[in-house]
């Protein structure tokens, strides 16, 4: 993130934080709700144009036209530092380790080929595009990609957190947050387009989908028991955990960041990003999270801990889409090129793991795009087989949150490596 300018000086329109911060909280409101719409304009519009993208897109618009300055603005900080741990932990509880094992084994298998496939797709497409046009993976790109990386396995908040660890350009953050989107879009329709032929494509693996019929059963039950309307109570327990996890974790990385300096500097440590602060404290609030799914904490899913992290999660995007340059997104068309080869190699290691154990395409969709996607999209692709197998996306995506941070972290350490 570039330094922050003297508000001062700015020659900003709007200046205040509170009012930015307004002006912020309204245009989510306002994309939410038109992206809600069962039908008409907005309806079309958002089958085109994804709700995600306008989140960092409309803010970048107010910068760049001159109503706000996101250099000038304490906004981003704030969001970093407090929503940013605070959504990693809530997303982090709904976690069911056990539901997840009763998916059958074929279903965690696909998943972590997605993940394995992000990471080695990112080796692969760096350096596929050394060679096909070097310019594009030239200089600190490397960097913007670990952010990709990280909203690919996890989310959001993995994608922001790779960001602050790697120190990535905002304008290059910009670029590869285009890339994400457009790329992550365009697998999105494959495997929707995938999933009216599912039969067909069970056939050639060979997949047995009985199983499948008794996660349908299975979820509708569990829906029936857990879901309920949030009172007060459920609301302040959820911002007490999620708030008191993030306070906790600055609290632990302060120590941390102490003892890791004191080691010989000739480790190195500081170029694998130990020694930053801000690394251990999302270390220590996934963690937290963690820990906390195998606990009675995990039971405010049901009163809708993973919405308020979603919140949290959206007002941090925004407060990203503030130092965005939208011109910087045009300047660098190739690194659409090296997005489609990633997502390339991500997609042809599931088909070959499919055809391997005879998966159904059920879990290789849906185990590819609750890395991809996350929780935003994955549901869409579960629903696409059947609506009542939604939260399977949601709960495979949940999952991708927790090794977001480290898978990420260590795709960048390859990265950085092939970088040299």
């Amino acid at each position: 993130m570039a330094a922050a300018t003297d508000p001062s000086t700015s020659t900003a329109l709007i200046t205040n934080d509170a009012v930015v911060m307004g002006l912020l909280a309204v245009t989510l409101g306002a994309i939410f709700w038109t992206a809600s719409r069962p039908d008409g304009f907005w309806k079309k519009f958002y089958t085109y144009v994804p709700a995600l993208l306008l989140c960092y897109l409309i803010p970048a618009v107010y910068n760049s036209i001159g109503l706000i300055d996101g250099n000038a603005s304490g906004l981003y900080p704030v969001a970093r530092d407090y929503m940013l741990p605070s959504a990693l932990v809530l997303l982090c509880i709904a976690i069911d380790l056990g539901a997840i094992l009763r998916l059958g084994p074929k279903a965690v298998i696909m998943f972590l080929t997605g993940t394995i496939g992000v990471m080695l797709g990112a080796v692969v497409a760096f350096g596929a595009m050394s060679v096909i046009h070097p310019e594009t993976v030239a200089g600190d790109t490397w960097r913007g990609m670990t952010t990709v990386a990280g909203s690919w396995i996890g989310g959001g908040a993995n994608q922001a957190a790779m960001k602050e660890v790697f120190e990535v350009d905002s304008n290059l953050f910009g670029q590869f947050i285009a890339v994400d989107v457009l790329v992550a879009n365009v697998w999105m329709a494959v495997l929707l387009f995938l999933a009216a032929r599912s039969e067909a494509f069970d056939r050639w693996t060979g997949a047995d989908t009985s199983a499948i019929e008794d996660m349908k059963r299975r979820i509708e039950a569990y829906q029936a028991e857990h879901s309920r309307m949030p009172s007060l109570t459920d609301l302040m327990v959820i911002l007490a955990v999620g708030l008191g996890a993030t306070g906790l974790s600055h609290f632990l990385a302060e120590p941390m960041v102490a003892w890791i300096g004191s080691l010989p500097e000739s480790w190195d440590l500081e170029a694998y990003s130990l020694t930053s602060g801000f690394f251990w404290m999302v270390v220590f609030a996934t963690t937290i999270g963690l820990g906390l799914s195998f606990t009675r904490v995990r039971s405010l899913e049901g009163a809708g801990a993973s919405r308020v992290g979603s919140a949290m999660l959206y007002v941090l995007v925004a407060t990203i889409g503030m130092h965005m340059d939208i011109g910087a997104l045009l300047e660098r068309p190739w690194l659409f090129a090296l997005g489609l080869i990633w997502i390339s190699v991500h997609a042809g290691l599931l088909l070959i793991m499919a055809k391997l154990i005879r998966a159904p395409l059920f879990f290789m969709a849906v185990g590819s795009q609750a890395n991809v996607g996350g929780a935003a999209s994955a549901p869409v692709v579960a629903s696409a087989f059947h609506p009542a197998l939604a939260p399977v996306g949601v709960l495979l995506a949940v999952l991708g949150y927790a090794l977001g941070t480290y898978c990420a972290y260590l795709t960048g350490q390859m990265l950085r490596v092939v970088a040299g």
